[in-house]
């Protein structure tokens, strides 16, 4: 049995994470998410998070990460992902699926909180419609991509668009790499900076 589709996963995985080691722009932007997500939480304002799919569970961790534990003991942060099945399917039910994160926002968020919102592709039509309610009612918004110039990043604050878009695992791994980077800044900067 031969070992090539491991290792050729292997490399396509290693191919990203070069691709994101040498993009300074890229990095600046992380840098810049994590600032904000810091400023936000200063300002007593909520993190909220949401995605579908794979991106939803990406959403779920980005925001237990924060409220709950990451790597040391520290006060949980207020981050909240938009993942409650029985709101979802409520929603989706009554006003379509496009409506199901724009509805949260418009129930539970307040002028200066902040939105993470996650879509591999960058064109799923509930992540556009959050963003831009986001965007009109002064929420600040990043959103974590896999493809350039996606539809989203018109409504973005910060897109950090990860490298090696082909297919949303690849997507995905970059994904949760971004995810616990910004976590980590964010903790340094609000708990541990000297």
């Amino acid at each position: 049995m031969s070992n090539h589709k491991i290792i050729k996963a292997i490399e396509e995985s290693k191919s990203g994470l070069d691709k994101f080691l040498n993009n300074e722009v890229l990095i600046g932007d992380v840098q810049k998410a994590s600032e904000l997500i810091v400023k936000t939480i200063s300002e007593d304002s909520k993190i909220f998070s949401c995605g579908n799919g794979g991106s939803m569970c990406d959403a779920m961790h980005f925001a237990e990460e924060l409220s709950g534990r990451f790597r040391e003991n520290r006060r949980g942060l207020p981050a909240i992902s938009i993942s409650d099945p029985s709101y979802l399917t409520c929603v989706a039910n009554d006003f379509g699926f496009e409506n199901v994160f724009s509805r949260f926002m418009e129930a539970n968020s307040k002028k200066g909180d902040l939105l993470l919102a996650i879509s591999t592709s960058g064109g799923s039509k509930n992540i556009i419609k959050v963003c831009e309610y986001c965007i009109n009612n002064d929420i600040k918004v990043i959103t974590l991509t896999g493809k350039e110039k996606s539809e989203v990043s018109n409504y973005s604050d910060i897109d950090i668009c990860t490298p090696n878009g082909n297919y949303s695992d690849r997507v995905q791994e970059m994904h949760t790499l971004v995810m616990h980077i910004i976590v980590e800044v964010v903790e340094d900067l609000l708990f541990y900076k000297a």
